[in-house]
Parts: structure tokens; sequence; C-alpha cells
């Protein structure tokens, strides 16, 4: 074996030798027995035929590709040499490791070896993991929205060897079809004109490059004299809402698409009550829909239709990460039980379904999984039938569950069906002469035992690799849960990622972007630091331990250090530690994902809040100046970002209780009252008397001068440092957070 070459040599490869299989053989050992290829090319001892260099890296997407006839590189200097020397255009090929159109290329052409020889005899072929390298991602998507395509994954681009793009597209087909052309196809025409017609390729490629450059520049230019009202942007978001749905109008459906934060700190500033009927009803009928994995918890990526029902069914965790924020402030706006519920199930399915073993949590699942006859497909895991239902439960409480979550023999996509339901409970209950604490009862025990039998079946592919944003994101999940739902079981959560990022994801005291196969990989981007520093916060407010503010100011210090820019103001994707590519991006987009610069200007508004930092306010300010423009004409477009504005139009608020020495506990009755308020634009401190109120004080003014109430804790709130008269009574505490009301402006320069 040691004498024998350990895969067979790609098709059409002959001009690029393979790296060393001393190389291959140590990342076998590396993976162990368990490492199961995939691919169809197998030999007939169930070894993989083919290997390339994507073997030897970590990333899941990247090595489900590492089996293809494909001579994969990753993107590095090697591949750009390589197609220098060799005078070659570049396919970058750009996805993600649950992504399903992505696997569908893979499949069709990707594995053929046709395709492969003629991409390898003709190409470098390049593999991206987008999670991995969001920069390389957003240029190459920009230039396909450039070219006037849309978007999407996989993401295909050809480029120079220099990098710069020349053409691309999305998903290909792997042959012609009536009206389009095929990959193979394209693969020639691409070859033709790079070798017939070069002056052509520069020509577009110089056009191209010109084009992201000035898309993802920094703004500049003086601010617009257009005040930015965010009842404008309400009225906006109303005439595109769903009102019999739900969200905004149309298919597909993201739960991001309409600002639920927003409608609902619009109803506490003006009293709007459409604002509030639009969060609160989009945000039942996601619960209540396919979109919500009604057996497991948690929400899957999307819906493909106008009614939530047919989810696209990868799941994210930062789409449940930001969806159980959003339903812990629905609650609490609310009083609505029911979304407290759906916010503790999330958070249940990301502890039981995403978490490592260390602590943090993994990226996302599949939305394709093993049939029993060994295919892949989209849902099955997922999805029921009425006999499968009877074998897990049986017959009666079958019954019972088909009823209440649409399950029938037809189906409700493709001969099986998806959980969700369509009446309320107290409708159901009755439809089924039951008394509706006992239908309660009976579907949280029947749930769980689907659950559990679901898990018998081949589970989907799980990305296990551990990203610092999503993180970050998960960390502000569960301390706010933790928080809000009084649950300190989810702090410790909260706690064990975060401390799991600060041992495991800083080198040089710099954050570091993924974690993989025990290592941890790459610069933190800007989006790492925000969404970090943002859990941070959060974790702090809910624990009152001060170490996790003193972390935040530091990593604040590394944004300002790294990202800022400092002529113009906001801040860059990349700092100067990251590979200088064909443009440098000053993030301005919210959607499915905020975009760093909104969460960092919220970022500095709070921590200014909490420690009175006096640059802090300044370096928000001419963040918000640096996309005046973009806020004044497309405002929805920075949807994230509108919440630092609502914060600026409000007064915040200082929330400070005081326990006595050694009895945290004795705030409880105080934080209790608080949980039923939402109030999403203040700052909460709570300290004991002693040696943890002192040193906190060096660093928070707000909690200077301020006592506990002999053996009670007292409370404090206060605005702009000018308290209201302090109060240990949590009925009193709570007329008085009742009373304080938003004081905004309706609108804000910038």
């Amino acid at each position: 074996m040691e004498n024998e070459r350990i895969h067979t040599q790609l098709p059409g490869s002959d001009e690029v030798p393979p790296p060393p299989d001393e190389l291959f053989e140590q990342a076998r050992r590396r993976r162990g027995e368990s490492y199961r290829p995939r691919t169809r090319h197998l030999t007939p001892g169930g070894e993989a035929k083919y290997m390339n260099r994507l073997f030897l890296e970590t990333s899941p997407y990247l090595l489900q590709h590492a089996h293809n006839p494909v001579n994969w590189f990753p993107w590095g200097e090697e591949a750009f040499d390589l197609a220098r020397r060799l005078n070659r255009p570049v396919l970058v090929s750009i996805g993600y490791a649950t992504c399903h159109w992505c696997h569908v290329m893979e499949e069709e052409s990707f594995e053929d070896e046709e395709i492969a020889r003629f991409l390898n005899a003709n190409f470098i072929a390049i593999k991206v993991d987008r999670e991995e390298r969001p920069d390389v991602d957003t240029v190459y998507m920009t230039a396909v929205h450039a070219m006037g395509m849309q978007g999407g994954w996989p993401l295909n681009i050809f480029a120079t060897p220099e990098r710069k793009p020349f053409y691309g597209g999305t998903y290909f087909p792997p042959s012609d079809y009536a009206g389009g052309i095929g990959f193979l196809s394209l693969l020639r025409r691409i070859r033709e004109t790079y070798q017939q017609a070069p002056d052509r390729v520069t020509h577009a490629g110089l056009q191209l490059t010109e084009a992201i450059r000035g898309i993802l520049a920094p703004m500049g230019g003086e601010p617009p004299e257009k005040e930015i009202s965010l009842e404008r942007v309400i009225e906006a978001y109303q005439e595109r809402f769903d009102a019999k749905n739900g969200g905004v109008v149309g298919a597909p459906k993201f739960p991001s698409s309409l600002p639920l934060g927003l409608l609902l700190r619009d109803y506490l500033r003006r009293g709007e009550k459409n604002s509030l009927f639009m969060a609160q009803y989009t945000l039942r009928r996601m619960a209540a829909g396919g979109i919500y994995d009604q057996a497991g918890g948690g929400f899957h990526r999307y819906a493909t239709d106008s009614t939530w029902l047919i989810p696209h069914f990868e799941k994210m965790l930062y789409d449940n990460a930001r969806l159980a924020a959003a339903y812990l402030e629905g609650y609490q706006a609310t009083g609505d039980r029911h979304f407290a519920q759906v916010a503790r199930e999330i958070l249940r399915y990301l502890q039981r379904d995403m978490m490592s073993p260390e602590g943090a949590f993994y990226s996302a699942t599949d939305a394709d999984s093993l049939t029993e006859s060994g295919h892949r497909e989209e849902g099955i895991f997922f999805t029921w039938t009425p006999e499968e239902l009877d074998a897990a439960l049986g017959a009666e409480r079958a019954r019972v569950v088909a009823a209440c979550y649409g399950v029938t023999d037809e189906g409700n996509f493709e001969g099986r069906s998806i959980l969700h339901r369509e009446k309320s409970m107290q409708h159901l209950a009755e439809e089924l002469m039951l008394p509706k604490e006992e239908l309660e009862r009976l579907l949280d025990e029947a749930r769980e035992e689907l659950y559990l039998a679901r898990q018998r079946r081949p589970l989907p592919l799980r990305d296990e690799k551990i990203l610092a944003s999503w993180n970050g994101l998960a960390i502000s999940a569960f301390a706010r849960g933790g928080l809000v739902l009084n649950a300190p079981a989810l702090l410790d959560t909260a706690r064990g990622a975060a401390n799991f990022m600060l041992e495991n994801m800083m080198s040089q005291e710099r954050l570091c972007h993924s974690y993989q196969e025990g290592e941890a990989k790459g610069e933190g981007f800007l989006d790492d630091y925000a969404f970090f520093i943002a859990g941070l916060i959060d974790l702090f407010e809910a624990t009152g331990e001060l170490p996790w503010l003193k972390r935040a100011l530091e990593q604040a210090r590394q944004v300002q250090e790294q990202f800022e820019d400092s002529e113009t103001g906001g801040f860059f994707m990349t700092g100067p530690h990251h590979e200088e590519l064909i443009s440098r991006e000053k993030p301005a987009y919210d959607g499915v994902i905020p975009s760093g610069n909104s969460v960092m200007i919220m970022n500095l508004l709070r921590l200014n809040a909490l420690t009175g930092e006096q640059g802090m306010p300044d370096q928000a300010q001419r963040a918000l100046d640096a996309f005046s423009t973009q806020l004044a004409s497309a405002p929805t477009a920075l949807s994230e970002m509108l919440l630092a504005l609502d914060y600026l139009q409000d007064v915040p608020r200082e929330i400070v209780i005081v326990a006595p020495q050694g009895k945290r506990e004795a705030a409880g009755p105080l934080l209790e009252k608080l949980r039923g308020v939402f109030l999403p634009n203040r700052a909460l401190v709570v300290f004991c008397e002693g040696d943890e109120l002192e040193q906190a004080g060096e660093l928070l003014p707000l909690v200077r001068e301020k006592k506990a109430d002999g053996g009670r804790a007292m409370a404090y709130l206060c605005e702009s440092r000018s308290c209201r008269r302090p109060t240990s009574d949590p009925e009193e505490f709570h007329r008085q957070l009742q009373e304080t009301r938003s004081k905004g402006r309706g609108r804000h320069r910038v």
C-alpha cells in the first residue's frame, strides 16, 4: 500500500501534477476510519476513485468536493500562479455545505467525468466556501449583479489569473436545453473566447472590476438634506405587508424580509397599532407554518411558497439565533406566552442539535438526506406519512396529531406531509372534543416522540464549521433568553460559547473567523467582531459579570484599529491582516444577516450608554454619516441600521439594580418586573454591594453612589444620568417602567 498511488489520476490533468501522496495519506489518517467519501466514483472496495487538493482542507463544503474528478484547488496563490504559467482562465466556484443547488450542480456537472476532463485540461478550477471567505464571495457576487444577473449559490465566476472576473452566473445545467446553454458548452465558449479574443476578456475584466469597486467602495460626499423619517419607512413596509399570511407579499418568504424589531419599536414609540399587528401576526403565522420545525424546534431557512408552508429545508444557525431574539421581543411587547415557548424551543433545538461538545455552535444542517434506498432527497428527514405517525405514536394519538398538524394520505410535499398548524389550539380542542390543556399536553409529548423517532432516520449533513460571527448571534440569543425567560441554564450556554471563542478563537489578541478540526482559521472579519461584541454586551447585561463588558470594550478597540475608515466614517469588512482583493467592501446591506456596520453602530451606542466613553457617539455618528445617502434613498436596505436611528431618536433608559452584598437573588423580584416590559433602548446593570459594585464603578459611572435598600435590592431608573426616585418595591418599579415611553423625535438627520 505504501508504494501504491492512493488515488486515480484526475482526467485531463496531465499538465498539473498532484501534491505528494504523503499529504493525502496524512489527511486520511487524520480523518480516521469513520470518514466516508461523498462521491459516486468508488472502487470495488468502497474507496474514493478520485482525490483532489480539497481533501487537504478542513472546510466541510470543500471536503464535499474532495473526490470529484475535477482538479479543484482551494483559493490561494498556487492556483492563480499556475493559471498565469499555463495561460488559462480560472473558474471560481463558490457555495456552502448545506446549499441544495450546489449539491445538484455537483452531481450533474462536477461529478461528470467528461465535464471534469475538459475543465481540468483547459481551466484552473477553484472551490470557495463562502462562509470561510465572505470577502471573496462578496466581490464575485457583486460582479454577477454588475452583469445584470440575479445572484445566488452556487456562484460560478470566470476570472483572469489576475483575479478579475469577466463572466459568471449561478447554477448551470450540464447540457444545453431549450432556451439556454449547458455548462459544458459554456466552458467551450469561454475557452474559445479566452484564446481567440484575449482583448475582449481583458476589457470585460477591467470593466467589471471598476463596477465592483464602484459598488463596494466607501460612500463619500456630503450628507443629504433629506431627513430620515422612520414613519415613512414603516409606511413602505405597510404597503408590502401580506395581510393574509404575514410577512412581505409574495414568495419565496424569508423571515428577515419584514423587520419585526423595527415594527415593535415603532409601536412602542408612536403607539402605531398596525405595526404591532404586522409583527404579531407574522410571528404567529411563521410559528404555525411548515417553515417552523414542529417536531424538533427551530426554523428552516425560508418558505418557497407565500403561506410559510413549504420550506427550503436547510436550517441555519444565524436564522435561528435571530428568530429566537425576535420571539423574545414579541413576547415582551405582547405578553403572548406562545412566543416565549417558541423562543424556548428554538434555543433547545440549538442546544441539542447544533452545539459542539466544547460549547460552541455549528453552522447549519442540509436540506437533503438519504432515503431508505440510499438516494439524497430534499425534506425526507422532516416529513411524515400517516403510517409513520402510527408507528411512532400508536393509532389513537397519531389520529389526533395528524388532525392538528395536517398529515394526510395525499401529503403536501411530494406525497409526504410537512407538519404545520392551520387552526388555533382552542379551535382544534373543540373539533377533537378534548380539553385544551389535555390537547396541549398530548401534542407536547407527541412532538418529542416524533423528534426521537426522526433521529433514527439518516440525518441531514451538518456543517460543523464554527463561525465567530454566527456564534456571536447565538450568544446574544441565549443571553437574552436567559434574562427574559429567567432561565439560568440558557445563560450557562451563552457563557460556554463565549468562553470557547475567547479560549480557542483568539490569536495575538485578534479574533479568528472560524474553527474546524481543532484549529482556529482565518482573520476575523468585521461581522465576527461586531456580532461577538453584541453577544458580550448582552451577556454582561444578563449576568452582571464585568469581565464580559471588559472583553467587549477590548474587541471594540480592535474594530477601531483594524476596520474603521478614518476618512469618511464607518467600517470596512476586512482589515490590514486580510488578503487584499480587487475591492475592499464597506458592508452596507442588511439581509438575512445584518451588516457589520449596522451592528457595530448599535454596539457603540450601547457601550456609550453603559460606560460613557466619549469617543463612541462620534464614531457612531460618523458611521451613520457614511451611509446617509443610502439611508435617505433606500432605508429598507439598512433595516438593522434603522434600529440605531431609533436608539438615537429615543432617550435610552439606564436601569441600575443594586442588591445587598452576596445576595444577587434579592434582585429577582425587580428583574421579574423588568422581564415583562419591552424596553429595547436601555442599558441594564445589576450588581451587588461591596467589592463587586466598587470595581464596577471604576468602569461604569452610572453605578456610582448607588446602593441597596438595607436587605432589599434597589432599582434606579435613569435617563442621561438623571434618575427617578429609587425604589425597592417591585410594583413601584413596574409602574415606573410602564410610565417610561420613548420620546423620539420621529426623524433624524444623518
